[in-house]
């Protein structure tokens, strides 16, 4: 029986299952859709149990889609959106609707963990600012708010960790995923016992953390039965997405980086050492790879500044179709700038007041030039990220592996390369967080030796974009321009919002 590699990906939009072999094929994937529910403004929840009911199907239609029983399947990893809150009670029973990544509603939190550790102390034990988005602001926030639900609480999981316990019966969490909680001490890789007595939050509530590759339990008699896996299965902490992402494309050592052009833009970069943003800007969290460490700057509106600039001025129209014009324009769009912060923006500014902005409009710009502006745009933005993780002490980048929708675009490929001096290269998988979870699997089960070794055997570069010599001088005047538009227009941001 051939063997395989399952990797779940619990996101927000749904649970995907991928079926994996020893060379890298994908045997089969499924998905099993979760909603979201927004009960007042700033909130966004998810019922966990959406979460294991979607999970259980897509393992069951994969295992069915790839013609196999669960014995087929020799390891699981695990990976999923980060961040997201879920409070158990001391028999496990799940207290209240999990608070995500995306739920806005911490900002006062986000102030007392702040006032309370101090902001240096802070970034230097977690490499983090408290922002809405991590978990011990939730935390705090239940505490508050629900004083009964916070009363009751035994156990503190993270999204993807809710269904390892289904499936396994055991509190854990892998280091990548847990470092983005703000509770970890980065240099330790463990939880921080300064943080946790500062904010008075019990390390009793906590779960063991595990290295990516690393078995944290094995299936259940009982998750057996409803999955179609075997009992006794072991599972591996995984990592959450963007660190599972990272294995998923190969950007698993120094000086490889993983782009990754989805409705956000995420540049993220392994570090040797627990490197730390001397402005906390960047992310600093540990990497599913065991001993390795990564930087990642986020940008809100990537992908998604596209499809907002398709949907609301070209209705109905392709992407290619769109796009096509566009590269007949020259480079810098003839000094039309676009400012992607449709939706406020994280790196390099943590403001959820930006906004979105068309600057240099003239009479002689058309369509073809508004289109070229916004993914230069989104150029430029991603190209702060990378600025950062330069001069944050990574040392040279030797490649970008970029994924996801926009890099679907050999124009927009173009771009990146000259906006960044970089090589960009594609690789043969498209399965990303899954699929790196897979492979964190096939490490654990003992099939490859490292991290390192499971991504040399399954992940090839395929198409090759290098800069263009006169395009990068262009786009380096443009960009400096760019640059100071946001400081510009801030006050600006700021006022409109009070109106």
């Amino acid at each position: 029986m051939k063997t395989l590699f399952l990797g779940i990906d619990v996101s927000t939009t749904g649970s995907k299952a991928l079926l994996v072999d020893e060379q890298g094929n994908v045997a089969a994937t499924a998905v099993n859709e979760h909603s979201i529910s927004t009960p007042k403004p700033l909130w966004s929840e998810q019922d966990p149990q959406e979460w294991w009911t979607a999970a259980a199907k897509s393992i069951r239609d994969a295992l069915k889609q790839a013609g196999v029983s669960g014995e087929a399947v020799k390891a699981i990893g695990l990976t999923g959106q980060m961040h997201g809150l879920v409070m158990l009670d001391d028999k496990g029973t799940v207290l209240r609707p999990a608070i995500l990544w995306n739920d806005q509603r911490t900002a006062e939190e986000c102030e007392e963990i702040t006032q309370k550790v101090g902001f240096d102390k802070l970034l230097r034990i977690c490499g983090n600012k408290a922002l809405t988005g991590f978990t011990a602001p939730k935390i705090l926030w239940v505490r508050k708010h629900e004083p009964e639900v916070y009363a009751r609480t035994a156990h503190i999981l993270l999204p993807k960790d809710y269904v390892r316990y289904r499936l396994t019966g055991d509190f854990a969490v892998d280091k990548a995923d847990g470092s983005g909680m703000i509770l970890f001490d980065l240099n330790r890789r463990d939880w921080s016992p300064d943080l946790l007595k500062t904010l008075d939050i019990p390390e009793s509530w906590l779960p063991k953390s595990y290295e990516g590759p690393e078995i944290t339990g094995v299936v259940s008699a009982s998750a057996a039965e409803l999955t179609g896996l075997k009992a006794g299965t072991p599972v591996v902490g995984g990592g959450g997405d963007q660190a599972a992402q990272a294995v998923g494309v190969g950007a698993v050592t120094p000086g490889i980086v993983a782009l990754t052009l989805g409705t956000s833009g995420v540049v993220f970069a392994t570090t040797p050492s627990p490197l730390i943003e001397p402005q906390g800007r960047l992310h600093a969290f540990c990497h599913s790879v065991p001993g390795a460490w990564h930087f990642m700057g986020v940008m809100l509106s990537a992908a998604g500044s596209l499809r907002w600039y398709r949907d609301t001025l070209a209705p109905g129209m392709g992407y290619d179709d769109l796009l096509a014009p566009a590269a007949d324009v020259p480079a810098g769009s003839e000094g039309l700038l676009f400012l992607p912060y449709l939706t406020g923006e994280r790196t390099p500014y943590p403001d959820p007041l930006a906004r979105g902005a068309f600057v240099g409009l003239t009479i002689r710009h058309t369509k073809a030039h508004m289109t070229r502006s916004v993914i230069e745009g989104v150029s430029f933005g991603l190209r702060d990220s990378m600025e950062l993780i330069k001069n944050a002490g990574l040392g040279a980048i030797n490649q970008v592996r970029v994924s996801g929708g926009g890099a679907r675009s050999p124009l927009w490929r173009q771009m990146l390369s000259d906006v960044m001096d970089s090589e960009l290269v594609t690789v043969n998988t498209t399965e990303g967080a899954a699929f790196g979870a897979a492979l964190l699997a096939g490490v654990g089960a003992g099939t490859w030796k490292s991290v390192e070794e499971s991504c040399n055997a399954t992940i090839k570069t395929m198409e090759k974009t290098t800069p263009d010599r006169a395009s990068v001088k262009i786009y380096e005047s443009y960009y400096q321009q760019y640059t100071a538009l946001y400081p510009a227009l801030k006050p600006s941001f700021d006022g409109v919002a009070a109106l």
